[in-house]
This record gives C-alpha cells, sequence and structure tokens, in this order.
C-alpha cells in the first residue's frame, strides 16, 4: 500500500513539472518575439537618424578645422610679431643692452627656422628674406660691437704694473736695476714656486660680453672675421707692451756688433723679459682668451697662437742669435743663465702654449734650450783648451800669482755657483756617465790644463829659483782656493793633498836652488891653512886670513844680491810667505853664527874689520824677514 501511495505522489510531482517546463517555453517564445519587434525597430530609428549623425559629424569637424586654423594663424601673428619686436631691437643696436640685442637674434633664428619649415603660407618666401636680411644686420652690427669692446678694453700694460705682479725678489730696485739680472738666475731658488700675480689684461665685467658676441659670430660661420678682430687687435697690445718693457727686436747681426759690455747687459735684461713675458703676459693672454672662446677650445687655441707668436719670435730669436754667435769663455756663464730661465719655464709654456694650434711655438722654446746647452758644453770645452794654449806673454816678474791662474780660480768658483745646472745640463746632454762624475772630471781637467801652462810659462824666468817660487805660489793659490770652496768636496781630499805636497816641493826646491851656494860659502870647507891643508874640527888657527877675509866678501855680495832680488818677489799669502822664510833661516842662521865664531875673531883682529864682516845672525834673520815683500828696486831697507 505504502509504495502504491508513493508511486502516485511522484506521478502527481511529474505532471507537475511538465506543466511547469510547457510555461517556460511559452514565455520564452514570447520574449523572443518581443526582442525582435525591438530589433526592427531599433533598425528603423537607426535609419532615421543617421542623415543626423553625419551633419553632425561634418558640424564637428569644421569646428576642429576652425580651431586649427586659428591656432595656426596664431602662430603665425606670433612670429610676425617676434619678427617685430626683433626688427626694433636690431635696427637700435646692440651697444645700449647687449642681452637684449643678442634675444633678438635668437628670436629671428627662430622666425627663420619656422618659416623655413612652413613653406604653404604664403608669403613665407618675403618674411624669410626680411628676417634673413635683418640677421645679415645684427650679425655685422655685433661683429662691429665685438671689435670696438675689444679694442676699447685691450690697452699695453706699463711696465709698473707688471712689475707689481711679480714676487718681491725679483721687482727692480729703487736705481731701476731687476733683480733678475744676468748671473742671476741660479740665485732665485724660489723663482720657480714664488706667487705671480696676472695683470688685468681686460676687465672681468667685459669678458662674459665679448664671450657671448664671440659665439655668435662662430654661430654665424664668421670665425675667420673673428680670428682676423683679436689677432690683430690683440697682437698690437702685446707687442706694445714688451716694447714699453724694454724688448728690442734684435737681428744676429745686430747681436754680433755689440761690444761684449753692452751684450752682457741685454742678456741679463733679456732673462728678465722671458720671466715676464712667459709668467705674466703670455700666462694672462691665455687666460683672456680662453674666457672669451670658451667652448671652441681649437679656435681658443688657434687665436692664442697667431696673437703671441710674434712676440715669442722676437724673444726667442734674441737667444737663439746669442747661441749661435761666435763662443768665449766669458759667454760661458750668461749662457748658463739664459739656459736656466729657459728650464725654469719650461713647464709654463708647456701648459700655456697646449693644443696643436702652438706645436711650433713649443718646439722653438725647446730648441732654443737644447742649443744653448750645446752651446754651453762647447764652450766649457774650449774655455779648457783655452787655458792649456793660452800663450798671453804677460811675465810676472815677481813670481807671484798669475792673472790666469787667478782668472782660472775664478772662473771655476763661479762654476760652482751654477753647479746644479751644470749637473742638469750634463744629466740631460752629457754621454750618459754620473754628472756628479763628469762635473769632477772637467773641473780635474781645466786645473790640469792650468798647471800645464804655468810650467810651460817658466821659459820666461832666467831665475832658477823663482820658478819654484812661482809654482809654489801658483799652485797654493790653486790648493787654498779649492779648499775653501765647494770643489773641495768634488774634487776631494786625495787632490788636495797631492797638491800640497807638490807646493812643498817646489818650497823645497826654491830652497836648495837659491841658497845652496851662499850655504857653501858659509861653511868651513875650502879654507886651506898655510901648509895648504884644509881646516878640521875647531883649529882655525891655519887658516888664511886673506882667505877668509874672502870668503867674508863673497857671503856679503852673495847676501846682498840674494837680498835685493827676493825682496822684490812675491809670496801674497802671509801663511806661505813665513814658510821658505823661516826654512832659509834654519839652515843659513846656525851655518853663519858657526862660521862667524870660529873665523870672525880672526878677522876681528886685522885692519877694517868691518868691510868684511858686515852682517851679524840678528841682522840676517831681519834681513830674511824681508824676503818676498814684493819691495821695488829703489825702496830702502828698513
Amino acid at each position: 500500500m505504502a509504495v502504491d501511495s508513493g508511486m502516485d505522489l511522484l506521478s502527481e510531482r511529474a505532471v507537475l513539472m511538465r506543466e511547469s517546463l510547457q510555461k517556460s517555453q511559452t514565455i520564452t517564445d514570447n520574449v523572443v518575439t518581443i526582442l525582435g519587434s525591438f530589433d526592427s525597430r531599433l533598425s528603423a530609428l537607426e535609419s532615421a537618424m543617421r542623415p543626423t549623425q553625419i551633419r553632425t559629424h561634418a558640424i564637428r569637424k569644421a569646428h576642429e578645422n576652425i580651431d586649427k586654423t586659428l591656432k595656426s594663424a596664431e602662430v603665425i601673428l606670433s612670429q610676425f610679431d617676434l619678427l617685430r619686436q626683433a626688427e626694433t631691437k636690431v635696427l637700435k643696436g646692440p651697444h645700449e643692452d647687449l642681452e637684449s640685442y643678442l634675444e633678438a637674434i635668437a628670436q629671428l633664428r627662430k622666425v627663420i627656422r619656422y618659416f623655413s619649415s612652413n613653406k604653404g603660407f604664403k608669403n613665407s618666401d618675403g618674411v624669410l628674406n626680411h628676417a634673413n636680411s635683418l640677421l645679415a644686420k645684427a650679425q655685422s652690427k655685433l661683429e662691429e660691437e665685438f671689435k670696438q669692446l675689444l679694442v676699447s678694453y685691450s690697452k699695453a700694460v706699463e711696465p709698473d704694473r707688471l712689475f707689481d705682479g711679480l714676487p718681491n725678489s725679483l721687482r727692480p730696485s729703487a736705481d731701476g736695476e731687476g733683480n733678475g739680472k744676468a748671473h742671476g738666475g741660479h740665485h732665485n731658488d724660489d723663482s720657480e714656486t714664488a706667487a705671480y700675480t696676472l695683470p688685468v689684461l681686460i676687465p672681468s665685467r667685459v669678458l662674459p660680453l665679448l664671450h657671448d658676441l664671440a659665439q655668435q659670430m662662430v654661430q654665424a660661420g664668421h670665425q675667420q672675421l673673428l680670428l682676423q678682430i683679436y689677432r690683430e687687435t690683440r697682437t698690437f697690445v702685446l707687442e706694445e707692451s714688451l716694447r714699453k718693457l724694454g724688448v728690442e727686436k734684435l737681428s744676429k747681426e745686430d747681436v754680433q756688433r755689440m761690444q761684449w759690455e753692452v751684450l752682457e747687459a741685454k742678456i741679463g735684461n733679456w732673462i728678465h723679459f722671458m720671466r715676464i713675458a712667459v709668467k705674466l703676459l703670455f700666462a694672462g693672454e691665455r687666460q683672456v682668451c680662453d674666457q672669451i672662446f670658451r667652448g671652441f677650445d681649437s679656435l681658443s687655441d688657434q687665436c692664442f697662437a697667431e696673437v703671441t707668436v710674434s712676440s715669442v719670435s722676437m724673444l726667442l730669436s734674441f737667444g737663439d742669435a746669442i747661441a749661435r754667435s761666435k763662443r768665449s769663455p766669458e759667454k760661458l756663464f750668461v749662457l748658463l743663465d739664459m739656459y736656466e730661465i729657459m728650464r725654469e719655464l719650461h713647464t709654463e709654456i708647456e701648459t700655456i702654449f697646449k693644443g696643436k694650434a702652438c706645436l711650433e711655438i713649443r718646439n722653438s722654446a725647446t730648441g732654443l734650450t737644447k742649443r744653448l746647452a750645446q752651446t754651453a758644453q762647447e764652450t766649457f770645452g774650449d774655455f779648457e783648451e783655452a787655458v792649456e794654449k793660452d800663450a798671453t806673454k804677460t811675465a810676472v816678474l815677481d813670481g807671484t800669482v798669475h792673472p790666469l791662474t787667478s782668472y782660472v780660480i775664478n772662473y771655476v768658483k763661479f762654476l760652482f755657483d751654477y753647479q746644479a745646472t751644470l749637473k742638469q745640463l750634463f744629466s740631460e746632454f752629457g754621454n750618459g756617465d754620473d754628472s756628479n762624475s763628469q762635473l769632477a772630471s772637467v773641473t780635474m781637467r781645466i786645473m790640469q790644463a792650468l798647471q800645464n801652462n804655468l810650467e810651460g810659462k817658466l821659459k820666461q824666468y832666467k831665475d832658477q829659483a823663482l820658478t819654484h817660487l812661482f809654482l809654489m805660489n801658483n799652485i797654493h793659490y790653486m790648493v787654498r782656493s779649492v779648499r775653501r770652496s765647494e770643489a773641495k768636496d768634488l774634487l776631494g781630499d786625495d787632490w788636495v793633498q797631492r797638491h800640497r805636497r807638490v807646493v812643498q816641493q817646489h818650497a823645497n826646491l826654491y830652497k836648495r836652488t837659491a841658497w845652496t851656494k851662499i850655504l857653501q860659502t858659509s861653511s868651513a870647507q875650502g879654507l886651506t891653512s898655510s901648509g895648504g891643508g884644509s881646516v878640521e874640527g875647531g883649529n882655525s888657527s891655519g887658516v888664511s886670513r886673506g882667505l877668509l877675509k874672502e870668503r867674508f866678501k863673497m857671503f856679503n855680495m852673495q847676501f846682498d844680491e840674494l837680498h835685493q832680488r827676493q825682496s822684490q818677489w812675491t809670496v801674497p799669502d802671509t801663511e806661505l810667505r813665513e814658510s821658505p822664510r823661516l826654512a832659509v833661516a834654519e839652515v843659513l842662521l846656525p851655518a853663519y853664527r858657526s862660521f862667524l865664531k870660529r873665523f870672525g875673531p880672526l878677522v876681528e883682529s886685522g885692519k877694517n874689520s868691518q868691510r868684511y864682516i858686515k852682517y851679524t845672525a840678528e841682522d840676517l834673520e831681519r834681513l830674511l824677514g824681508e824676503l818676498f815683500e814684493g819691495k821695488s828696486m829703489n825702496e830702502p831697507r828698513r
């Protein structure tokens, strides 16, 4: 029963579901019908509205075109406005308001660019012609303004202003002489690091204006005209500054015709001028050039090179004329001074004259440095040869220090003031040996050449003793000078000791040569007794009084002659002068005292004894103290 009731219930529900599905299908069909009706209505509505949509789109497009046209017209009008503004400023000129004038040029260029790229405008060609004509006129006025501004503020620098830029140690003194004159370069050890103050060549407030003008000229493609204006203006001013300083344009022939004293002074001035020109004028010119042509490095280098080349050439040509002139020993020191200043300025020259455009100037400076070094070395070699071959006939009659000796020694001592420079020179241009050993070797050769020459001059003396005194004096002078100078460190103690022994050897040879004969006269040797035998020991009873008188007379005559001659000789060094006096006294006085003691009484017991015994030992000692005083022939004894 229960199963049957369940089946009925399921059947009822199935019927209900079928009915519901049928209703849903009916509703769906109705909705589809309604939607289909809407679609056909919408299609009809769309067809009806299409003409309206087309008209609306056309109106919108027309509005857009009108907006574009208005905007284009507005842009064109703004370009015309810019053109009118620019024209007003250009006609007014750049002098009163350069910044505004440059803005006007920029506006003109902008207008030209616009109409060049918008050729569709009916009158664009006419506008372009007018704008380009106006731009050309503006550029021409700019060039005139650049030239006028540059010329107005380019003035030659007065010497006093340049001197104010030097360190105190290099400024001219009150008497007008500079401290950096000839033979002075090596004394200014701080000159490379000392502070220099560049002169104001063009006021700083003007430089930006010149830069802006130059920039416009370059942009307009007028850089050749710019270069010409700058070169002509600044070249003249730079040369005028050097002329006021005292720089002269001298040829090689001018230099060769000059007296040495005049030339030496001009070389000293040249050293001073080189330092001022490079460290102040050229450095200042480079600074100005770099600021005006900022952003155009190659143009800046070219302008600077063309402005300075004639001034640099004028300075270097003088140095070159000296380097190529006839060599002579006195020129060595000025050559070294000139070499020193070129070495000192080398770094600045390389820095200031940078770039390809300045290569020839840099090479010229380097070439001069090398020529000066070469000429200095050759002059050094010439000096050694000149000393060896000096054939002056100047005879030193009193045996004192020969002028050649003092000249050579002073020359060598002076060379040691340039020791660092000489070592630098040997290091750079020598044969690769150590510069110290090269300098020592050259110095030794010069000293040996001097000694050889002095020995050659001995032929001028007839008195052999005087030749030894002469060599003693001169070699002692050499040794003493070396010991008191830096040459001692270079030549060494061995050289000093060796030559001191040579001095002593000549002192001994002088004593032996000059005094041996009189020593024999004051000895007992050769005195014979009445029996014909020689005097031996202390026995003098057999000596002939006549022979003794002759012996005393001979002694007196020999001593008088020696004293008269040798008191005219000179030993200038006081310490050395005493040495041969004492050496002679040590042998002569004991011998004479002994002779006088043994034989004096025999002579004194006879008549006119004072004619024969003229001197006491004390007299001799006093007279020996008068030797080597350089007395004249007529000067009386003390």
